[in-house]
């Protein structure tokens, strides 16, 4: 086995395949479209690559691909961290323990001769899948949502890696009969009346101004939560760009005071996993047919980010947005994931279980001093 540099478009190509050879008879891994796995690494398409210095790694048997991982600087976040913190990331590997060690040893190697002092992940080219499932392998994995074989988290363990942080998922789901407590309709209710607050679905006719608006909340509502940096205008606009086309209106929620001024946000977004299962990362005619003439009909939602300014937290504005985006996709077969949420952040844990929701799946960021 050697460990190489993916430096040529043929490594780069292999690099992005090998988990769609890896996972081919998984019945739970859902296939990402390959256009997309491999924008990531086109700086024209991933302004988050505007703000990384970043290698990638191939393991090799002979020519036969065994696993692969990328370790890399986000200068942003070393800015907003003020520590010295090397990222890993697109870790996939065969199960063996020697592989798994190399490509991470790899990491380390380049992480250390950058000057890192702590070695932290998984953690990825794209905004918000970080972690490692570690409880609640099915049902299968929601949009933009990590998934891996339980072996992984052995592999990481073994190296050296022990736990950063825990995000929990919890579910919602109409079918098992989850509707919103009555109580919290009433305290919204007060809410919106003692603050003059308003909701309101996003323009799709200035979508990229509302979610710079949605971003600009976010970097400053939880810019203090544990992982968080602040997410680019340009990240922002190319989200919107991307999202166009499959994202509900009415799923992305924003608060506004009664001066108009928004003060929080709610961002759902629709399981188009559920289009993509069984397409092998190529849309064809088979998928652009499905998002065409089933995506309208998706009820199955996943609760991507919420973000409230300071100065109205804790008056009870996640609640209103909870409440808003309930109403909104509300029906008999309803099905709402609430993804990542940090282990320690006891209002949002604490409101969500009060709420009704249930334990789903649980993240783990994993990380070392170097």
């Amino acid at each position: 086995m050697q460990i190489i540099s993916a430096q040529t478009p043929e490594d780069l190509k292999a690099f992005i395949e090998f988990p769609y050879q890896l996972y081919k008879n998984d019945p739970v891994w859902v296939a990402p479209l390959r256009s997309e796995q491999a924008s990531q690494f086109v700086p024209a398409k991933n302004p988050m690559l505007d703000h990384c210095t970043y290698t990638l790694f191939l393991a090799k048997e002979g020519d036969r691909v065994v696993g692969r991982i990328a370790a890399f600087l986000d200068h942003l976040a070393l800015d907003h961290w003020k520590q010295p913190i090397g990222l890993f990331g697109s870790f996939e590997c065969i199960e063996d323990e020697a592989v798994a060690a190399a490509l991470l040893g790899a990491a380390r190697d380049w992480l250390v001769s950058k000057g890192m002092k702590v070695m932290r992940g998984p953690w990825s080219f794209a905004s918000q899948e970080w972690g490692l499932v570690v409880d609640g392998f099915t049902p299968d994995p929601i949009i933009m949502a990590p998934y891996n074989p339980p072996y992984y988290n052995q592999f990481l363990q073994k190296f050296g890696l022990q736990k950063a942080k825990d995000l929990k998922v919890y579910i919602c789901d109409a079918k098992e009969g989850w509707q919103i407590p009555q109580r919290y309709l009433t305290l919204t209710d007060v809410v919106q009346k003692r603050f003059g607050i308003t909701v309101r679905p996003v323009n799709m006719k200035n979508l990229e101004e509302d979610v710079v608006t949605m971003t600009n909340l976010a970097n400053t509502s939880i810019s203090d939560n544990w992982g968080f940096y602040p997410v680019t205008d340009a990240e922002a606009r190319t989200m919107a760009h991307d999202l166009k086309q499959v994202i509900n209106p009415k799923a992305v929620i924003i608060a506004e005071d009664g001066q108009g001024k928004p003060i929080g946000f709610a961002m759902s977004l629709p399981d188009i996993n559920l289009l993509l299962k069984g397409l092998n990362g190529r849309l064809g005619l088979r998928g652009i047919f499905r998002m065409l003439f089933m995506l309208p009909h998706i009820h199955q939602y996943r609760m991507w980010a919420l973000g409230v300014l300071p100065e109205f937290q804790g008056c009870g504005v996640d609640t209103l947005l909870y409440r808003a985006t309930y109403e909104a996709l509300y029906t008999p077969t309803t099905r709402l994931e609430i993804n990542y949420v940090l282990e320690d952040n006891d209002h949002m844990n604490n409101a969500l279980y009060k709420l009704g929701v249930k334990d789903l799946r649980l993240y783990r960021v994993y990380e070392m001093a170097l």
